[in-house]
């Protein structure tokens, strides 16, 4: 059984409305980069940053893509070998304003880990996290977004589904419901 968060319409509003908000923290990101979170934090980034630009009309804005898969504190208990993606960080990021992107923001272990890859980039002034699905209740440690797309309430038997689409230039968002097994007597 599936949910739907945001529609292809209600994705494209909430870009735009996250980047309102950014560029009312940020104006013209003379000293702020936008870093996306491999794989899904990327794609969402590389949206963010394209509407960015169009908004600004400009091309300077500095951003990247981080991996985050040898900074997971779950590596060794994996039973296969995990593929790293790529990380595209052609920047320093020393005294910077960064705008970590990533799809959606659950325990915060995946945040944990991003913030320790950062850090091989130099020692950022700030760090502000920008997700598109902010699972409510189920932090593992204590992260918080700075820029929210949706929030939602969620219990540990649900999903939420980012649906990339339109060669991911537009995504709807799922809350997946875990079915129930039928009892039969």
């Amino acid at each position: 059984m599936q949910q739907l968060l945001l529609s292809e319409i209600q994705f494209k509003h909430t870009v735009k409305r996250l980047c309102y908000e950014l560029i009312e923290n940020h104006q013209e990101f003379e000293n702020t980069v936008v870093v996306g979170i491999q794989p899904r934090g990327s794609l969402l980034s590389k949206l963010i940053c394209e509407e960015l630009r169009s908004i600004l009309k400009t091309d300077m804005l500095l951003s990247g893509a981080i991996d985050i898969t040898f900074h997971r504190d779950d590596l060794h208990h994996q039973h296969q070998p995990l593929l790293p993606s790529v990380t595209e960080m052609d920047f320093n990021i020393e005294g910077k304003k960064v705008i970590l992107v990533d799809d959606v923001l659950f325990t915060g272990r995946t945040i944990r880990a991003a913030m320790d890859a950062l850090l091989s980039y130099g020692r950022p002034n700030k760090i502000e996290l920008l997700v598109l699905v902010d699972r409510l209740y189920s932090r593992d440690l204590p992260v918080q977004a700075y820029y929210t797309g949706k929030s939602v309430d969620t219990v540990a038997t649900e999903k939420v589904k980012v649906e990339w689409m339109n060669n991911n230039t537009s995504a709807r968002v799922w809350l997946m419901h875990e079915a129930k097994e039928q009892v039969q007597e």
